[in-house]
């Protein structure tokens, strides 16, 4: 079976941030595991915030379209989200919200999100482990995008203790659940793609 391609990024753009740190370990286990990973970040996607009037004035923004593009270039996607306020980031919701607007040679709606699967995980210092944010991000990939999402997620708790020297996490049982996690990713892209 071919390997399959797999897109991986992060909520957030913050210097020293614990899901871009995420977004990096996961990458590495699923190119360990035979993918091939295209790890982005959304710095280099700028985009304004939503608008119905700016969207029927000029259309969804290039960054939206050229986000879109990739998305569709790969079988799965992995998304590392932070939480904000128990849910998840204005960044990563505004990003989602615009990809989600974008129709080129009459696609479907949702184009982005069908025929691949998403994987989601988050790190957070407190002790759910952005657990609400992965919530909030499921409802708005399956009821809001109609996105199949592998049902096991990664909450990682008490983020700023949560890696190691080498940027591995400490605990084993996270450790474990990212491993299987991306494995059940690379499985599951391969039977998409």
């Amino acid at each position: 079976m071919p390997d399959p391609k797999i897109l991986v990024f992060s909520g957030s753009t913050r210097t020293g941030s614990h899901n871009a740190r995420l977004a990096a370990l996961v990458a590495k286990e699923l190119v360990l595991g035979g993918a091939q990973v295209t790890r982005i970040s959304l710095i280099d996607f700028p985009m304004p915030l939503y608008d119905g009037d700016l969207e029927a004035a000029s259309g969804p923004p290039d960054n939206a379209v050229k986000l879109k593009r990739m998305i569709m270039l790969h079988a799965g996607v992995f998304i590392a989200s932070p939480e904000y306020n128990a849910s998840i980031t204005p960044l990563l919701k505004n990003t989602l919200d615009w990809v989600s607007r974008v129709r080129e040679d009459g696609e479907p709606t949702y184009a982005a999100f069908k025929d691949r699967v998403f994987a989601i995980g988050g790190a957070s210092n407190g002790a759910y482990g952005a657990m609400r944010s992965l919530m909030a991000l499921r409802q708005v990939l399956e009821l809001g995008c109609g996105a199949l999402v592998l049902p096991e997620q990664l909450a990682v708790r008490e983020a700023a203790t949560a890696f190691d020297e080498r940027d591995r996490l400490v605990d084993e049982r996270a450790a474990g659940m990212l491993k299987s996690l991306a494995r059940r990713l690379i499985e599951t892209a391969r039977l998409v793609g």
